[in-house]
């Protein structure tokens, strides 16, 4: 019996709950599935998994030897990472997620140029507006948007976004020019409902550290920033989204910015990693490569936003 084998066997069936998910995600035939983790049950004396016709359910002994085998798997990962010079030289798979508009406008290219550099690396790059979980995932790195709760993860600041309120200056033009953030209940709305605050606009009180909820009544509700920023482009109303999404559309004067003393605390932007055990090379290549690009690309969006602004007063 293949021992190693027949552990990563019982990993899947433990993780995935029955024998057939850990069939299809292994890619290994079912019946190659159960008789490996019987063979192994067997080699053990001891019964690991209680089957039912829905679900496989760990034993005690299963819980334990559960935890036993990820960690003897995952040192044989490292061992042979090692033997295999990636410890020395970048080359292997990578595994990077980012938000989707955030990951295609800025993260993407930087990609495209490190392959270039680090040709004996494959990078997967997953674009997802939900979070995903690193470890869970086989993530190497990834890129949050937002506070970073406290974990084992390690992080790097790269930037920070803001949230802002633009329309296009003919609409402005026609409907005049919101003062405060309490003028809005006058004006028409285009409201990005992927935003956590909804039809509420949350910005910060004038010359105070609280902050000020201002509810609004959208004429249009989109689920992405793309389409919001092209309902605000057509004229449809006045729009609210991260800085990096309008920053080009800004710079461009399609749109323009309003409310700017009233945007409320920036939200920090951060590049992550697993912190457990010694960094592959091609993980610590990435990072260091992405690290400064990122930053001179969120500068860049600022100076957009900047110019732009100038040039629509």
């Amino acid at each position: 019996m293949d021992r190693l084998e027949a552990m990563s066997i019982f990993v899947a069936a433990a993780e995935t709950g029955s024998f057939s998910a850990a069939s299809r995600k292994l890619g290994t035939p079912l019946p190659t599935v159960s008789r490996k983790v019987a063979e192994l049950e067997a080699h053990l004396n001891a019964r690991l998994l209680v089957r039912s016709t829905r679900r496989l359910t760990l034993t005690d002994a299963g819980t334990a030897y559960l935890a036993a085998c990820k960690q003897i798997l995952e040192q044989v990962t490292d061992a042979e990472s090692a033997a295999s010079g990636e410890y020395s030289t970048p080359r292997g798979d990578l595994v990077v997620t980012a938000p989707m508009v955030f990951g295609r406008l800025h993260v993407l290219p930087i990609v495209n140029d490190f392959l270039a550099t680090f040709p004996e690396i494959a990078v997967r790059l997953m674009l997802a507006d939900r979070t995903l979980h690193l470890l869970d995932e086989h993530i190497d790195v990834a890129l949050r948007i937002g506070k970073l709760p406290d974990s084992s993860m390690v992080a790097s600041q790269v930037g920070t976004l803001s949230r802002v309120v633009c329309a296009s200056p003919h609409f402005l033009a026609e409907n005049g020019t919101p003062k405060t953030p309490g003028d809005l209940a006058g004006f028409a709305c285009v409201d990005f409902d992927a935003l956590p605050s909804g039809p509420i606009w949350t910005f910060a009180a004038r010359g105070a550290r609280q902050q000020q909820s201002v509810p609004i009544q959208p004429c249009l509700s989109v689920n992405t920033a793309e389409a919001a920023i092209d309902a605000a482009i057509a004229g449809v109303g006045l729009t609210r989204v991260l800085s990096y999404q309008a920053a080009r559309a800004v710079e461009e004067g399609k749109l323009q910015l309003v409310l700017r003393e009233f945007e409320p605390e920036p939200i920090p932007v951060s590049l992550m990693h697993a912190g457990q055990g010694p960094l592959p090379l091609k993980t610590r290549s990435f990072i260091d490569f992405a690290v400064p690009r990122l930053r001179a690309a969120l500068l860049g969006d600022k100076e957009r936003l900047r110019v732009g602004g100038i040039a629509g007063r």
